[in-house]
């Protein structure tokens, strides 16, 4: 069926690149493909369940009905205004304009949007009580059979543009269609690896107590794999997978990727599009000489969101630091701190308030350096000099307040 379902979406888009990735390929020693969702005409995956889901029911229904402040949003949108149908989006009141604008582009004069709530759960239900009360077609980003069967159009296009099942699989994890699309597809003919944000562990929860289970609060960082609970139709297709092949990534250490393949490759991806392509390093070992393929499930990303990506990347390797300098209020305790810092120190940060009734005062010092040994040897100076400091780096209740 989803053979059938990826030539059903030929004549409304074209299938996503699949493309050997030179600099991946030389650094593990394998041929590693980039399976290009970004470069739908969405920027993610999304389109193809609600293109699968809407069809089998149009056209008996003509109103539909979703709950989401990202790809799966403007994969509705884009879908509605396709089949020439009435599309009500409900977002929360928080969404970066930026996602609202790209929606409201895609789906054009054939979508409403109705911004509900500060959070997701406020809008899924404002949407579902539209459905109860307008009769319309509720679109689940992920928990349904025939937007599962859509999602498996990837692992299709895979198979038919390499001319063969690859060896390895490696794909993100949020709600589960991608993957239990890919699995279902490919069954036991090649070996996987599952991605998950570290923040938000909805699969492995769900293979450890088995059943689907709520891992909340979850980290919204990889916004598009940062999913609570997985869905109880996509966990029934992977609850045979091995647990050891679900692995999880630090959401700084994802940043590292989206950086590198955005200055060397040119390649613009979102957090959850970066993580099949962080996680080569976990499994090195297993893929020397096979053919990989890399799903890169999504590159809707916000640019606003640079800085903070670099920030990120930068702490996870260890080029950048940030503490609280005890600094005496004397003449001169600037000038003897600096000169503990080394060429290659870089001071990023320096905020500091003179405290009159105290003989000491506390300075935030964000440092930037160029190869992470130049901390210790910055340290040891720091200590010898007697300066008192508490690193801050990550402490993320500190850190969310003064970095």
């Amino acid at each position: 069926m989803a053979t059938l379902a990826t030539a059903k979406m030929r004549p409304v888009f074209p299938a996503t690149p699949l493309l050997r990735n030179e600099l991946l390929s030389d650094r593990f020693g394998a041929d590693i493909y980039l399976k290009r969702e970004d470069l739908s005409p969405v920027r993610s995956y999304k389109l193809r369940g609600a293109f699968n889901a809407m069809r089998k029911v149009i056209p008996d229904q003509d109103v539909f009905v979703c709950a989401s402040a990202g790809n799966h949003a403007q994969g509705v949108a884009f879908m509605c205004r396709h089949f020439g149908v009435r599309g009500v989006i409900f977002m929360p009141v928080t969404t970066p304009e930026q996602k609202v604008l790209k929606t409201r582009m895609f789906g054009g004069e054939a979508v409403e949007i109705q911004l509900v709530g500060d959070y997701f759960d406020a809008s899924l239900r404002a949407a579902q009580a539209f459905c109860a009360s307008e009769g319309a077609h509720f679109l689940s980003p992920f928990d349904d059979e025939d937007v599962i069967e859509g999602q498996a159009s990837v692992a299709v296009e895979i198979e038919q543009q390499l001319g063969r099942v690859p060896d390895h699989i490696i794909l993100p994890v949020g709600g589960g269609g991608l993957s239990a699309g890919t699995y279902s597809y490919f069954g036991n003919e090649c070996a996987y690896t599952f991605v998950e944000p570290s923040g938000a562990k909805s699969l492995a929860a769900a293979l450890d107590e088995g059943t689907p289970v709520d891992v909340s609060p979850v980290n919204t960082f990889v916004d598009g794999a940062s999913v609570a609970q997985i869905g109880t139709r996509t966990f029934e297709r992977l609850k045979t997978i091995n647990r050891a092949d679900v692995i999880d990534l630090e959401e700084d250490r994802i940043c590292q990727t989206i950086i590198e393949m955005l200055n060397v490759e040119g390649i613009v991806l979102e957090p959850a599009g970066a993580m099949a392509l962080e996680a080569l390093g976990d499994v090195a070992d297993q893929i020397k000489g096979k053919t990989v393929v890399c799903i890169a499930s999504g590159g809707n990303f916000d640019f606003e969101r640079l800085p903070e990506v670099k920030e990120r990347a930068q702490r996870y390797a260890g080029l950048k630091k940030y503490f609280i300098l005890r600094l005496p209020q004397r003449p001169g305790a600037l000038r003897d701190f600096l000169d503990a810092l080394g060429p290659h120190d870089n001071i990023t940060r320096f905020e500091y308030m003179k405290k009159s009734a105290r003989n000491f005062g506390s300075v935030l010092i964000g440092i930037e350096t160029d190869a992470a040994e130049n901390f210790p040897a910055m340290f040891a100076r720091i200590d010898a000099a007697g300066f008192t400091y508490t690193d801050i780096t990550n402490d993320e209740t500190l850190a969310q307040f003064v970095i």
